[in-house]
């Protein structure tokens, strides 16, 4: 019966084998990137690795969602409601806890505006996306903690790796970190993350609201189109960049991790004993052994020097005879 390893490493491929445009995976995009599968097929040829998710790095524009947290309502002993603890926090949210908004809220409404792991189709990929750009150095001020920010990102490679062990857990983070993945790291289950630090992360533009906090729809950007395009080609290099480290990545993994010679295993103090003191017996054995081929030996001359001896004997007397007829 094969180890829980080899069984889950058996369906994750079996799943990356009929995954497609037309029987897509959990991921959003659906597929697997293109630019990940040779090193994906590189990492699953080790036996004692396989790979649970992939990402070979994208630019996204990223509309966040609501950032209205869920809020709890405090109990009164009156009707009015106890502005001493709602300090700072408008009319309309008295009644709630200060904690009223998240930062970077992905859910509710969050969506991407733009998203490509292809750099070949970053050119001006603002132009149909309805943004406003407009003077709106005063608008700025109104900004607060309940904004909407579209933000441009680019993501680099990230791989997941699932090890048998602790060992390949560690030889495959060695190497990974040797080859400038500095963010990666070892999590539970020996799952390697493989990472790297050459992010983007920079607010663009926002939603504008109504009086009323109801998102009217309209994208105003906090940028110009020329600060645009001088982003958009600091994200085209890390795609370069990116590209440069995930080649170098697959020749050291096929290299130190593939077709690497078996090193031979450091033993211990006391396995060192006890290979001594095996290798003593051996050759105490040995020793006897040859000692008792050595006495057979002996003894099959003595015996055969006896029979000869006999011999000369018999042909002796035989000649004397035959004289004494003569």
């Amino acid at each position: 019966m094969s180890e829980p390893f080899d069984q889950k490493k058996a369906a994750i491929l079996s799943e990356i084998d009929i995954t497609s445009s037309d029987n897509p995976d959990a991921s959003p995009k659906g597929t697997i990137d293109e630019l990940c599968i040779p090193i994906i097929k590189l990492i699953n040829s080790h036996k004692d690795m396989f790979t649970t998710s992939s990402c070979s790095g994208r630019i996204s524009v990223f509309v966040e969602g609501s950032k209205k947290a869920k809020t709890k309502k405090l109990a009164s002993k009156t009707e009015e409601p106890d502005t001493t603890i709602t300090s700072g926090v408008s009319e309309r949210n008295q009644g709630e806890t200060n904690d009223n908004f998240k930062i970077g809220a992905k859910g509710e409404g969050g969506h991407w505006l733009f998203v490509t792991h292809d750099d070949s189709k970053l050119d001006n990929w603002w132009k149909d996306k309805n943004i406003n750009f407009e003077n709106n150095s005063s608008k700025i001020q109104d900004l607060n903690l309940s904004t909407r920010y579209v933000l441009f990102k680019f993501e680099p490679l990230i791989l997941h790796v699932k090890t048998r062990d602790f060992e390949s857990a560690s030889k495959l983070y060695t190497t990974a970190m040797n080859c400038g993945f500095r963010e990666s790291g070892i999590g539970v289950n020996n799952i390697v993350a493989i990472r790297i630090s050459i992010r983007l992360d920079i607010p663009i533009a926002y939603l504008e609201t109504k009086e009323n906090g109801d998102d009217e729809g309209r994208i105003v950007s906090l940028v110009t189109e020329d600060y645009l395009g001088l982003i958009t080609k600091l994200g085209y290099d890390r795609f370069q960049e990116n590209r440069k480290k995930l080649n170098h990545l697959y020749d050291e993994i096929e290299q130190h991790l593939i077709h690497a010679k078996e090193e031979p295993k450091k033993e211990s103090k006391d396995e060192r004993r006890e290979r001594k003191r095996m290798e003593g017996l051996a050759r105490r054995e040995s020793v006897r052994k040859l000692k008792e081929q050595q006495k057979i030996l002996q003894a099959l001359k003595l015996a055969n020097g006896c029979d000869a001896n006999v011999k000369e004997n018999d042909n002796n007397g035989k000649h004397q005879d035959e004289k004494s007829e003569i």
